[in-house]
């Protein structure tokens, strides 16, 4: 009973809450040495806080108010195609109508939910003939926000080139709107675009790029993971789209965790585009690797590391140059064929059905959240982040309990 306790649990228990109090200064690990406890019998402060916000949802900017990302519109299952228009227009690609990508089997949900975009697997075709493909962009138009696509797969292969971006007017340079004199008048409309995935032909390493009008640069002094392009040995930081080709700043994922037959064989993932007036950042993470938080519906990107890139307010204003755009799945394969490592011509490629076995995206889901601050904030930021000097309550309960359980197995 705890009135016999043994001395030396007794100074244990009237250690308990001031050690998980105090830093850690390796006290607590030489209690549990001495009385051969087991490892990790205290809770660490880091880990209490990780797992609270990761049960919350709190997310906080960089003036520490604090804000959540709640749930705005999900695509997936058998209504995913209820609010996307199909670009059928003109275009290198041949990009075919709802009815026709229904009708030839290029969209369809599997019994599971699993929602499948395709190009034509199936036709042989003369030399110079395009291939049928799909290509959508939602109805929806955003201002801001939390993307995270889960899919299986991207395609991928020879003479394939997918992409997954949101854009804010989509102009002849995608073929949407084909009355503009010019590629510069249509630039000058354009609110901003963002590339989350782009992978080309056999290439393991997604390309993620911002394009804008004239005055936003991509900070290079900002952490991420990716590797920054480089012209003539300098950095490509000016994100405007009508200089340099249209070519933009991007960044190139040293990671194979996000594109290709090897983000395929990890059972795909993630990807998922952070948009706020703050930055945009963009992350991939393979099946086994998605954040808890995440899986809950609860995201919290500040808990996710850093960013595979991002473009930050630092030298951008997010808010000026990004705005009402919407969302698009296609494909495009053009004049990088000759340079790829890819056997023959892109028009010979193209003529082989067996070709494009692996052009197919198979979707689990696509979830946008929207950002919400949080009234009272003193309070919120508070409860939410606990301190040195502050103890959470499972800081203290845990070992409480945990003293009482051992007295009796003393």
């Amino acid at each position: 009973m705890l009135n016999t306790l043994p001395l030396h649990l007794l100074v244990l228990a009237a250690c308990f809450i001031t050690c998980t109090a105090l830093p850690d200064l390796s006290i607590r690990n030489t209690l549990a040495s001495t009385l051969n406890l087991p490892r990790g019998f205290w809770p660490s402060k880091h880990s209490v806080e990780l797992s609270q916000r990761d049960s919350t949802g709190i997310n906080f900017n960089p003036n520490g108010s604090a804000f959540l990302w709640l749930p705005q519109d999900e695509y997936s299952g058998k209504t995913f195609f209820d609010r996307w228009e199909f670009f059928s227009n003109i275009d290198p690609t041949n990009y075919v109508n709802q009815t026709t990508a229904v009708e030839k089997g290029y969209i369809f949900t599997q019994s599971d939910g699993t929602v499948i975009m395709k190009a034509d697997d199936q036709t042989v075709l003369p030399l110079g003939v395009n291939r049928d493909s799909v290509r959508i962009t939602s109805t929806t138009q955003y201002n801001t926000g939390l993307f995270i696509l889960d899919l299986n797969r991207a395609p991928w292969g020879c003479a394939i080139w997918p992409a997954f971006w949101t854009v804010g007017v989509i102009g002849p340079l995608y073929g949407i709107l084909p009355n503009f004199s010019s590629l510069s008048d249509l630039l000058s409309l354009q609110n901003g675009e963002v590339d989350i995935l782009e992978g080309v032909h056999d290439n393991e390493h997604n390309q993620i790029a911002w394009h804008t009008n004239p005055g936003c640069l991509l900070d290079p002094n900002v952490t991420f993971t990716g590797q920054l392009s480089v012209n003539n040995g300098v950095n490509v930081t000016n994100c405007d789209a009508n200089v340099n080709s249209n070519s933009g700043c991007d960044v190139t994922e040293w990671s194979r965790a996000s594109y290709g037959p090897f983000f395929e064989a990890q059972g795909g993932g993630i990807l998922a585009m952070k948009w706020d007036e703050n930055d945009i950042s963009v992350w991939s993470f393979f099946r086994a690797a998605i954040p808890n938080d995440v899986t809950k519906g609860t995201p919290n990107p500040s808990l996710w590391g850093t960013p595979s890139a991002m473009l930050k307010n630092t030298q951008c204003n997010i808010e000026q140059y990004f705005s009402n755009h919407s969302i698009v799945f296609g494909d495009w394969a053009g004049n990088s064929y000759a340079t790829s490592g890819c056997p023959g011509t892109c028009p010979e490629r193209l003529m082989d059905p067996t070709n494009f076995v692996n052009a197919t995206w198979s979707i689990n889901s696509l979830k946008v959240f929207r950002k919400q601050l949080i009234a009272g904030n003193a309070t919120t930021l508070s409860a939410a982040r606990p301190t040195h000097t502050k103890l959470a309550i499972a800081q203290i309960i845990l070992p409480v309990l945990a003293t009482i359980i051992f007295s009796f197995l003393w």
